[in-house]
Formats: structure tokens, sequence, C-alpha cells
């Protein structure tokens, strides 16, 4: 059955209002909850602003911050936490870096590129900290800042940073400085220091047998790497790089060696034909030669070589601290009467000098030539014209591309190796391990600066300082 129209609409009049003041009721609702929810995002956006920027209590010490790390800067310089705070630390570099608390186990992993992790300092007392990246030669090329740790006076110091590597900032003043520390370390080379390494080791006496009797000690003494700057190198007879030692082929050696270590060591001739006996790996070869002993090493000089010798036992720890040094057997062959690239080399070619050059970037030595960062490197001087034949022999951590300014080298021999075709280069990248032997011909007067071309091993805002050296041609 139908029911009428007027039957219901009287009631409908009232569903009809009822439901509009449902519907305005809920666009109050919805208006307030949207203020409710901007206020709350608004509140957020402040704390995730202060969470960036450490985060913290009103007037306290942050209880986070961000360090970035790149070539070659610890970013910002000063960092401030709270006695329970962290460290977020991020590589934006291109290098594997690390951060590091010094003398403290507090430390990240090392990180690639992109890499991050978060360094709980809660461990560290309130006070001030310094901070590295401890990778081989990082922190001599400038990663190294401070850290903070909870409400101490110097936290609103600290909390101002450095540049962090970053001078678009930067003062007139403080341009002027950088510019007046690095005129200032190049005009001061060459540079007096105690210590003169790669000494000729001469035999202490030749048997009855013809065999030449040399000897070393192992032992730690004070070393000046740069004007001022002592450190404990561990050596071998008191120099870095120890003893240049040149021998002739067919020689019958004998070297005594001393250990006044404090330690356990031992003796590699790498590079150097010898005897496994004789190699001078404890304990496969030998047994340790222990703090107070004496340990002899026979073997005949039967193969022409430019080798080193170093400690290999706490090698990580002995090498890059400055036992090392270059033991050559004979003299290179030379490509006299050659024609390459080029250039005639003289068919009477004589050698004016030769000279052993040690690259070190690690330890206690650091970023160094021959044991001597600049600007305490000698210089090499020369007599325009000459021939000067130059063995490169890395004993760091790292790979270090040799460049002199002005004159090629002609790369004669890789690891006391002839080379069949030698070639001109005006960049030698040396790496761990390797020796080459270049040629220099120095054909035009001036002082021709020489050095690795990382340029972090060479300038820091101190200065020019570590691989740095220079030929002057008379």
């Amino acid at each position: 059955m139908t029911t009428p129209p007027d039957a219901t609409a009287p009631e409908a009049t009232p569903d009809r209002g009822r439901g509009t003041d449902i519907g305005l009721l809920l666009v109050v609702i919805l208006a307030f909850t949207a203020l409710v929810f901007s206020f709350v995002a608004f509140a957020s956006g402040d704390d995730d602003a202060e969470t960036a920027a450490g985060g913290g209590d009103a007037g306290g010490a942050p209880t986070s911050a961000l360090a970035t790390l790149t070539e070659f800067a610890i970013n910002p310089e000063s960092l401030v936490v709270s006695g329970s705070g962290v460290l977020d630390v991020r590589n934006d570099g291109s290098q594997v870096h690390n951060l590091v608390v010094v003398d403290h186990d507090v430390r990240t992993a090392d990180l690639n590129n992109g890499e991050s992790e978060s360094l709980d300092v809660s461990s560290l007392a309130e006070g001030e900290y310094e901070l590295i990246c401890d990778i081989a030669g990082h922190a001599d090329a400038g990663m190294r800042g401070t850290l903070v740790v909870g409400d101490t006076p110097a936290a609103g110091e600290a909390a101002g940073g450095g540049h962090g590597g970053d001078h678009t900032e930067m003062t007139e003043e403080e341009a002027d400085a950088l510019d007046q520390a690095m005129m200032d370390t190049m005009n001061a080379f060459p540079a007096e220091t105690e210590g003169v390494g790669n000494e000729p080791l001469e035999p202490v006496e030749i048997m009855a047998d013809g065999t030449k009797r040399f000897e070393l000690t192992a032992e730690i003494v004070e070393w000046e790497v740069e004007p001022g700057k002592m450190v404990e190198a561990w050596t071998y007879n008191g120099m870095v790089p120890g003893p240049y030692i040149k021998v002739d082929l067919g020689d019958k050696l004998r070297f005594d060696v001393t250990n006044d270590l404090p330690m356990g060591t031992d003796v590699h001739w790498h590079g150097i034909r010898t005897p496994n006996s004789m190699d001078g790996v404890a304990p496969y070869t030998q047994d340790l030669i222990k703090r107070g002993e004496t340990f002899t090493y026979e073997f005949e000089a039967v193969k022409k070589a430019v080798g080193i010798y170093h400690a290999h036992v706490h090698g990580q720890m002995a090498v890059p601290n400055g036992m090392l040094g270059i033991i050559q057997i004979g003299d290179v062959d030379l490509p006299r009467g050659r024609t390459i690239s080029g250039v005639e080399i003289p068919a009477d070619l004589e050698i004016s000098q030769e000279i052993p050059m040690v690259l070190n970037d690690a330890g206690t030595i650091g970023l160094s030539l021959n044991g001597k960062s600049f600007p305490a490197t000698a210089p090499i001087v020369a007599e325009q014209g000459e021939w000067i034949l130059v063995h490169y022999a890395n004993e760091g951590l790292q790979v270090h591309p040799m460049h002199q300014h002005q004159f090629p080298q002609l790369v004669v021999a890789k690891d006391g190796i002839p080379l069949d075709n030698p070639y001109f280069a005006d960049t030698v990248n040396v790496a761990p391990g390797e020796r080459y032997s270049v040629l220099i011909n120095p054909d035009d007067p001036g002082t021709w600066v020489w050095h690795c071309h990382i340029l972090t091993h060479v300038e820091r805002e101190e200065g020019m300082f570590g691989m740095v050296t220079a030929m002057v041609v008379n």
C-alpha cells in the first residue's frame, strides 16, 4: 500500500534540520582537528630542526651531533654533546675514513663513501677530547677536530667551530694569516734539524774469507722530523731511514743485528735474493730476536738488486715508525747509447749523484721524505746538464705519485729490475713496497719543486709540510 505524500511531509522537515546541524558540527570538528594537526606538525618541525642541530635540553649540551668526513677534514672541526650523547658520523668523502677519540677506546669502523655510524660517547667523562681520522696520513693532512662532552665552560667556544674545510666565510684577516703561514714555511726551506738518515754503512771489518761484516742495532731514539717536532723513532743505528747499504755483486755479507727494542724483532731483506733461512721472518725462517739478543744474517750478493730492509714481525708498528732502509747490490743497468722518446741517452753517461729517497706516510714519522718533513727535507743540489740516479722506495701505507717539476724522469728499473723499455714520466706512482729507479737530467737552472702530488700530503692550513723537497740547479 502506497503511503500518501502528505502523511510523511510533517516528519521529513525535522530530519533535514538535524542533518544540517550534524553537518555543520562535522565541519567545525574537522576544522579544529586540522588546526590541531597543523600545530603539532609545526611543533614537530621545531623538534626535527632541534634534532638536526643536536637536540638536547634547553640550556644544556645537545644529545647528538653530526660529524661528516671528507678529504681531508672533519666537519665541523668542533663538536659538543652531552655526557649521554652520541656522535652521528657520515663519510661524505671519496676515500675510506674513520673517526677516533685519541687515547680512548672510542672509534668508528673504517667507513666507505656514504656509510654512517653512531658513536656512543657515554663512556667519556666531561671534558675536551681530540678527534682524528687515523687512516695513515689523514690526520696530518687535516682530519683533526675537537669533541666537548658535557656542559663544560669550553662548550660554548667549541660549538662555534672552525671553518671545517669551508672557507667561503673567512675573514680577510684569516685569509691573510693562511697566506702568511704558507709563505713562512716555504721560505724556511731548507730548515736544519737534528739527525740525518741514509748515511752510507761501511763494513766494520773484512773477514779472512773476504766476508764484509756489518753491524745493525735496532733501537728507539728521539728523532726531529721537522723543526721542533721530536718523535720516538724506531731505528737502525739511530737514524731514519736506516743506513744506506750498497755492496758489490758477488760479495759475501754478514749482518750482526742487535735488538735494543722493548720487544722482539727480525730483519727481512725485501727484494734481495737470500737462502730461506736468511729471509728474516720469525718464527718460520728463524727464532725471534729477543730484547738484548744478537742474530747473524749471512748470505752472498748473487743478483743485482735495489731492495729494502725492514722489520717483519711487528712490522705495522716498527716500519712506519722508522725501522726501514735501502740495500743495493751492484749498479742498476742503464740504457746508455739508446734513444728513448726522441731523447738520446749518452753512450758515455756518468752518474754524478745516486740518491735513495724513502717515502713514508704513517707512524710517528708520518708524511716524509727520507725521514724528514718539509721544510726539513734535504734539497738535491745539481749542476746544469749532469745526470742523477734516484731510487724511490715506498715504505709507507699509501700510494705516492712523485712529481718532479720541469724535468721528466726516465724510469729505468722497477724493483731493481732493469726495464726492457724505459720510459719518461713527469709523475711516477710508487705503491707500498715498490722501488723505482729514475734518471733525471736537470738542464734548466733554478729551484724546482719536487713532491708527492697528493696535495694534502704536502700542504695544510699551517703551511707546506710533508713530502716536498726541491731540485736546485746551478
